[in-house]
């Protein structure tokens, strides 16, 4: 999708033309403002700081902020569309405070060596999100809305554990209510990476395999209770009537298998309201057997609020034939199936 044309899920009145953009920027708006304005191009941002810190930490926070800001317009900027245009600048603006802000936190100018966490953000960071490391627990809500407004360094989170796989955070109330949805059913989560919301599943009484092609394995630490299985192979193995995946790729191609898996009743997807960041719209469209809900309550569980969580909850029909062929993504939604907003919005991406 290219940037700025998708104005879905823009708030009214956000500039979108390169002239009105300048002008926005001239006046030096905050980040707050722009990741909520702008969505699509604050999580490319985070990635981008997310790049930058994997490469070289703080040396290439410097060499970042010492070619950007002496970029001048090339030739090739006057040509490209004008929204092009304006979701680049709204973009390097954003990626540059996230940068002047990292190197501002933690004297990127003057040493060298991995960015970290101050001593106070870090400290209440590690007790209310992880249990030890990067192992993360359940989070307490309540608690988390009282610290996380507090902490000055809460941005760089995000950008800092995505390159260890980690892209939310799950509160304890979400992972309860899953387990409720669950049930005593079998279930089975795919595309699992480090097995954590398995793990508090079970927890919680739930009967699940977590499941993963270990594709990451330079990044996450896979632990002996995650299956060494691609998700098409776990659906066979396992023949699941749960399955459960948390931000799975932008446009993956396992996805459509869950659909066609005759033993499935109910896929529970945990993904960004945003169609580029995970998931894949075309296979969610395009199958037949499934009726699909947006759950606004859960959605608001996942944490941090800034990653735009949402909870999809596909349930089998009634009347729906056990399983259909995959139609490909260029084939309707049903009629009788409305369409939610974020990633479930049709897009041009193939299955």
């Amino acid at each position: 999708m290219s940037p700025l044309t998708d104005t879905s899920g823009l708030w009214p009145g956000t500039p979108l033309r390169s002239r009105d953009v300048a002008e926005l920027l001239r006046s030096k708006p905050s980040l707050e403002r722009l990741s909520r304005d702008y969505p699509s191009e604050w999580a490319q941002s985070q990635r981008h700081l997310a790049r930058l810190l994997a490469d070289g930490g703080r040396d290439a926070l410097k060499n970042y902020l010492t070619t950007a800001t002496g970029r001048e317009r090339s030739p090739q900027d006057r040509i490209e569309p004008d929204r092009v245009r304006a979701a680049a600048a709204v973009r390097r603006y954003m990626t540059l405070e996230l940068v002047r802000q990292a190197c501002v936190a933690h004297g990127a100018g003057m040493s060298q060596g991995p960015i970290r966490f101050g001593r106070v953000n870090g400290f209440v960071l590690q007790r209310l999100l992880f249990e030890r490391g990067l192992r993360r627990k359940p989070v307490s809500l309540v608690l988390f809305r009282a610290v996380w407004p507090l902490l000055s360094q809460r941005r760089l989170l995000l950008p800092l554990v995505m390159q260890q796989g980690i892209y939310c955070f799950y509160s304890r109330r979400l992972v309860r209510a899953i387990a409720r949805l669950v049930n005593d059913r079998s279930c089975l989560e795919i595309a699992a990476g480090d097995g954590t919301l398995s793990r508090f599943l079970r927890d919680e009484g739930v009967s699940i395999t977590a499941t993963d092609d270990f594709s990451w394995d330079h990044a996450i630490q896979f632990g002996g209770d995650v299956e060494r299985l691609d998700a098409r192979q776990a659906l066979r193995t396992h023949a699941p009537e749960v399955v459960v995946c948390s931000w799975p790729p932008p446009g993956n191609s396992f996805e459509k298998h869950v659909f066609n898996t005759p033993s499935v009743q109910l896929y529970i997807l945990l993904t960004s309201r945003h169609a580029y960041a995970a998931g894949n719209p075309d296979a969610y469209t395009a199958q037949r057997g499934f009726d699909v809900q947006h759950d606004p309550i859960l959605s608001r569980l996942i944490l941090p609020d800034n990653v735009d969580g949402a909870v999809y909850l596909f349930r089998r029909r009634p009347d729906a034939p056990a399983a259909l062929p995959h139609r490909g993504a260029e084939t309707a939604a049903p009629p009788c199936t409305k369409r939610p907003p974020g990633p479930l919005a049709p897009s041009h991406r193939e299955a």
